[in-house]
């Protein structure tokens, strides 16, 4: 079983962008035999997409969990549903700022998630972490990232989907207006290991009743 992790550079002027720091930190790791790799995708509306298409032909993966950070979010954030639309608040690290355009032309109006996110919340919060499901992804390069990964494995038989995570202690104290809530990065990476291995869980056990059953892994 093979695990495909994304995290984004830095934008907006910061000089960190977690969701790459939490990625980074579980590559190479291994959960019940699922081996996890992780690639960092560019915020850039025209160049996130391909990002995206080459890690999946490369790694070839059987789940994947893409992240993104979020100011405001003060749990681990699994995203229900991606939209057909891209409506930039600021420009992207290329400078672009698309407003009102689809991420794909003639694309369905939305993509749900495909990890099974209501027991992933309820096995974060078991284990001690704030979770919760969220029921937008922004309109941002993560909801572009969110749609285009749907779009590009709809069908495949995988586990794929979003998860927003807060902000990091030293990003939240230099944040421009009221306090926000944030989270030291060991315990972010420690809250996404513990989604990883409830994904895998998941996913072994409807693959013993695929076997058993005939049925189609959901």
């Amino acid at each position: 079983m093979r695990i495909l992790v994304t995290g984004f550079e830095p934008f907006g002027g910061q000089s960190v962008n977690h969701s790459w720091e939490v990625a980074h930190a579980l590559q190479g790791l291994v959960l019940a035999g699922a081996q996890v790799s992780a690639v960092q995708l560019p915020c850039v509306f025209a160049q996130a997409l391909p990002a995206v298409h080459q890690a999946l032909a490369q790694h070839r993966p059987d789940i994947v969990l893409a992240l993104g950070q979020a100011e405001g979010r003060c749990d681990l954030s699994l995203e229900r549903v991606a939209i057909n639309v891209q409506d930039a608040r600021i420009p992207d690290n290329a400078g672009r700022q698309p407003i009102d355009v689809p991420v794909i032309q003639g694309g369905p109006a939305a993509y749900f998630s495909t990890l099974p996110i209501k027991s992933l919340v309820a096995g974060l919060k078991a284990a001690g972490f704030p979770a919760s499901v969220s029921q937008t992804a922004g309109t941002f390069v993560c909801n572009q990232v969110f749609y285009g990964l749907q779009h590009a494995v709809v069908g495949q038989g995988l586990h794929s989907g979003f998860m927003h995570l807060p902000l990091l202690p030293e990003q939240a104290a230099h944040w421009p207006g009221p306090s926000l809530p944030s989270w030291p990065v060991a315990l972010q990476v420690a809250g996404v290991r513990q989604a990883l291995a409830l994904l895998v869980a998941h996913r072994q056990q409807g693959l013993s009743e695929l076997k058993q059953t005939g049925g189609a892994l959901n």
